[in-house]
């Protein structure tokens, strides 16, 4: 065999696929717990490989491969997944996570569907300079948006807030950077964020230098019941445009 049968062939070395293994389509969840629950939802779904943090199950939906695979919590394993899903063959991503709700407006439960995301993290500094917006591809945005609507689920769409530590936030007064964490937390809500989570950014911004399209849904809750149904929703609309544009 020459070189490129011999790469095809290999495993990537984080995730534990090789090309062909993972569809176009790649569902991202954090928790490796929730990809059997998402893979459910899809057709004829199996474990396709687990290594580290990185759980992936392939299937179909509409007669189309699809993946679900877990990045782990937070953006350099997340911009792994993503790199090395897309070396495998994918190029339409979709976060499907919980978050932290900003605003008094948002309950419990509710999904919020994010078009962009604040960049506090460094992961995507590794990519491209901060003033380079990290922005959701439009057509996956609207796919999630329709089928939240069709379902009848309280939704928002808006910003996200994407961040390195979780307990900054949640333990800002005890960091020696508390007054800045305070007073930049203060600035999102002003701005109208609607959620805080640990993935978004990162994965608007590697697709846009891969060339892929990616989206986010979040929930607001615990339950991940309307969380994991409309994120499906949403990729089989997407799925359907695809297909009619053949």
């Amino acid at each position: 065999m020459g070189s490129d049968s011999n790469i095809n062939m290999s495993k990537l070395y984080h995730i534990g696929c090789r090309r062909g293994e993972v569809g176009r389509y790649v569902l991202l969840p954090g928790d490796p717990g929730r990809v059997p629950m998402i893979a459910s939802l899809l057709d004829d779904a199996k474990e396709i490989s687990h290594n580290r943090e990185y759980l992936t199950y392939t299937g179909t939906l509409l007669g189309e491969k699809v993946s679900v695979t877990s990045t782990g919590m937070g953006c350099p394993s997340t911009a792994i997944a993503v790199e090395e899903l897309a070396i495998a063959g994918a190029d339409t991503f979709i976060r499907v996570g919980t978050s932290g709700p900003m605003q008094d407006f948002i309950e419990a439960g509710d999904l919020l569907i994010a078009w962009g995301a604040i960049r506090d993290e460094y992961t995507s500094k590794q990519y491209v300079p901060p003033e380079y917006p990290a922005v959701a591809d439009l057509e996956v945005t609207l796919a999630l948006r329709q089928a939240a609507r069709d379902r009848g689920v309280r939704h928002h769409v808006g910003l996200t807030q994407s961040k390195d530590s979780f307990y900054g936030q949640h333990e800002p007064d005890r960091m020696p950077v508390s007054r800045q964490l305070q007073d930049r937390w203060k600035a999102w809500i002003a701005g109208g964020t609607l959620c805080s989570e640990m993935e978004a950014s990162t994965i608007f911004v590697v697709t846009r230098m891969l060339n892929c399209r990616s989206g986010g849904i979040m929930t607001s809750g615990i339950d991940l019941t309307h969380l994991l149904v409309t994120a499906v929703d949403g990729l089989k609309i997407l799925i359907e445009q695809d297909i009619a544009r053949r």
